[in-house]
């Protein structure tokens, strides 16, 4: 070797050993970047798939143009069934796990208010921690009066309506926000766009640890009740068309009778649909105004959609700017929707699409934008995130992983094909093991829902109310959208039926429902009064 090219090659060497290091430290957070993506989980509140414009249902005025890019490049998943209600959603999501295995989580005190034993009840964040992510959450928290600061979130921007019940219906403004732990403070403005400000910040990296990959949760509170709108938006859709449905006021043949008894809306002296009194006490920000048009209710509830989807078009823009759209995964999705007249309701929790199914759409980078039927829940969302996070559970998780659907299989086989969903009012875990009885306030949850399995294949819909000798539910939902015709009263449906009923108790035994052996007997084929 020449001698200039020996003493090169050892000071070339040399240069490796002192510098290697620093090196490393430059390289590593782009290895750990690569294999672990940023993940944009966005949830919003009792907002129905019909009021985003790329879902088929929605109506033909509904403008969301930055959600639907989100369809554009990603994949929208047409029967999202996320859960019953707000604490349920939520915790199913966290947890991974059915409402009926979801142990300690328990209702007490003033209403919100509820608690849990973070020992017994494990959320999913504190193991993306565990693996090297910076984990956040910021918005509505609904889940206990311990939001899990310093365990699952390394920071937090919060408004735990649990912790200040006083405080629970401020939904729009006026909101008690806790930062990391601090002390509240009452904070003024339109909640959705603080949100959406303080979301920005976190991903331009101002209030994080930007050698980390990240997982945002934010949690919009918005479209729950009261229905306010941005000051900006109580104009928008003046002139909108609202079809009333068509079992607005029964007597709805064929269903449970606590969907026949339901009745919400009543003609006004023109012939309109309108609000009546049901309730004297209501939930908690869920006004109820007798005489209101249900055109005038739908009109006010879109609206408050338009300041989501303004903020969706801004947190694109954010990731865009700071060169980390091509490394997130971005959820958005919804607790659950919102029925507006369809069969006689005026609320969540019921187990029909129009009351329960919601849109998601999940955008993973270098995948190609494409539409599925396959029936999805919330547990199924915390498979994907933990796959897409290379993160193993470390307790039973319920869900199915959707990556496969996501990068292009077109369903799911065998059991990984079923989907199920069940509610239990307010009672969780073994508090679930007894089924209560009809007048038992315990059997029912907003308003007068009573317990239910449903388990959706294909392109059929089971519906199991838990009331001994309660009518089944069988619908076709590519043929029969709006659930009217229940195909479980006819004979030629009935192998059909027998066979959604055996996989249903098939799916409840292993999600460990403690009241598999508790099922209260069906109403059978050719018994009086079906």
């Amino acid at each position: 070797m020449h001698p200039i090219s020996f003493y090169r090659s050892i000071i070339f060497k040399l240069s490796l050993l002192l510098f290697w290091p620093a090196i490393l430290i430059v390289v590593r957070p782009a290895v750990v970047f690569a294999e672990q993506p940023n993940i944009l989980f966005i949830y919003t509140d009792d907002q129905s798939h019909r009021t985003v414009s790329c879902y088929e249902a929605a109506y033909s005025w509904v403008n969301t143009p930055n959600i639907d890019s989100l369809a554009k490049r990603g994949t929208r998943f047409t029967h999202a069934y996320i859960g019953s209600w707000c604490a349920a959603s939520r915790l199913s999501v966290l947890t991974g796990r059915q409402q009926h295995a979801i142990e300690s989580f328990r209702a007490t005190g003033e209403y919100p208010g509820n608690v849990y034993d973070p020992k017994q009840c494990q959320f999913f964040p504190k193991l993306l921690r565990e693996r090297g992510y910076y984990t956040a959450q910021i918005g509505k928290w609904h889940t206990g009066d311990d939001s899990g600061f310093g365990r699952d979130w390394d920071h937090q921007i919060v408004w735990n309506r649990i912790k200040f019940p006083k405080n629970s219906p401020n939904y729009y403004d006026n909101q008690m926000i806790v930062r990391d732990g601090g002390d509240p403070v009452l904070t003024r403005g339109y909640s959705t766009d603080n949100y959406t400000n303080w979301a920005i910040d976190f991903i331009n990296g101002k209030t994080r640890d930007s050698q980390k990959p990240w997982m945002l949760w934010l949690c919009y509170g918005a479209v729950h009740g009261p229905f306010t709108p941005a000051e900006r938006h109580q104009a928008a859709y003046a002139d909108a068309e609202i079809p009333v449905p068509s079992d607005i006021y029964g007597p709805r043949p064929g269903k449970p009778k606590y969907v026949r008894d339901v009745g919400f809306w009543e003609k006004n002296e023109t012939g309109i649909p309108v609000e009546k009194k049901v309730r004297d006490l209501p939930p908690v920000a869920m006004v109820d105004i007798p005489g209101k048009p249900l055109k005038d209710w739908v009109r006010q509830y879109q609206q408050g959609v338009l300041a989501i989807d303004e903020g969706v078009g801004r947190l694109i823009k954010a990731l865009e700017s700071t060169e980390q759209l091509d490394n997130t995964v971005i959820i958005f999705t919804s607790d659950q929707g919102f029925a507006w007249g369809q069969h006689g309701f005026k609320n969540k929790v019921a187990p029909y699409d129009a009351a329960i199914r919601g849109p998601l759409i999940i955008v993973k980078p270098d995948t190609k934008p494409a539409v599925v039927r396959t029936p999805v829940t919330g547990v199924d969302l915390t498979s994907t995130i933990m796959a897409q996070a290379a993160t193993k559970p470390q307790w039973k998780i319920h869900g199915r992983d959707l990556t496969p659907l996501i990068d292009g299989s077109e369903s799911l086989a065998g059991d990984q094909a079923k989907m199920l969903l069940t509610h239990t009012a307010r009672n969780y875990g073994k508090n679930t093991a007894v089924i209560p009885k009809p007048g038992d306030k315990a059997l029912t949850h907003g308003p007068g829902v009573p317990w239910y399995a449903i388990l959706c294949e294909g392109k059929y819909k089971y519906v199991r109310t838990l009331i001994e000798g309660e009518v089944e539910e069988l619908y076709d939902v590519d043929n029969d959208p709006e659930e009217l015709d229940n195909l479980a009263l006819k004979p030629a449906f009935q192998k059909v039926l027998a066979s959604y009923r055996a996989n249903t108790i098939t799916e409840l035994q292993r999600t460990e429902a403690p009241f598999i052996d508790n099922l209260p007997p069906v109403k059978m084929m050719g018994e009086t009064g079906r």
